[in-house]
């Protein structure tokens, strides 16, 4: 049930990704063409870009996290016992979610800090900017969470007790097919 609720709120995330991306590519050509055609400008296209592509940034690594498509070598993991794996794999997981609540306890204080202050073009609440890495605190504690749970009662795959994903470049060795 969980799963699946945080696998559809992930499909959101990117979908609000690629508006995200969208926007940014929008704000940034027509700014460009603005510039060099027209010797003007979009007085906020660069701070929204910037918020915009901050925001992507986290949460991009919380849908990076749900399908375990961060980069990570499996060296060392790999060559220990199903027991081994198991405990390396919950103290990962118990120190992300430690860095979770630390990025969290930071970013709360910054959004308190922040509340009344306003970004020069847009004039927003510069608290807008830093609850993205409030957010992706939240949801990727909850992500971490969800999986820490289904590790502790056995209910996680042998394939997934490896904590992220090789890079295509490293997983073909020499002389193997690709």
């Amino acid at each position: 049930m969980l799963g699946k609720l945080i696998a559809s709120y992930c499909k959101l995330l990117s979908w609000l990704m690629v508006t995200c991306l969208a926007l940014m590519v929008l704000l940034v050509f027509t700014n460009v063409v603005l510039r060099y055609a027209f010797n003007s400008g979009v007085t906020i296209s660069e701070e929204l870009s910037r918020w915009l592509f901050v925001w992507m940034t986290f949460l991009g690594a919380v849908v990076a996290l749900h399908e375990r498509a961060h980069l990570g070598t499996d060296t060392l993991v790999s060559r220990l016992s199903m027991r081994g794996k198991k405990i390396c794999l919950g103290t990962g997981h118990l120190l992300m979610l430690w860095i979770c609540a630390l990025v969290l306890k930071g970013a709360w204080e910054q959004v308190k800090v922040n509340l009344t202050s306003t970004s020069a073009a847009m004039e927003a609440s510069l608290a807008l900017f830093y609850a993205s890495g409030a957010t992706f605190a939240v949801l990727g504690a909850l992500v971490l969470i969800h999986d820490f749970l289904r590790l502790i009662t056995g209910r996680l795959s042998e394939a997934e007790l490896a904590g992220g994903r090789e890079s295509e470049a490293a997983s073909h060795r020499p002389g193997q097919a690709a």
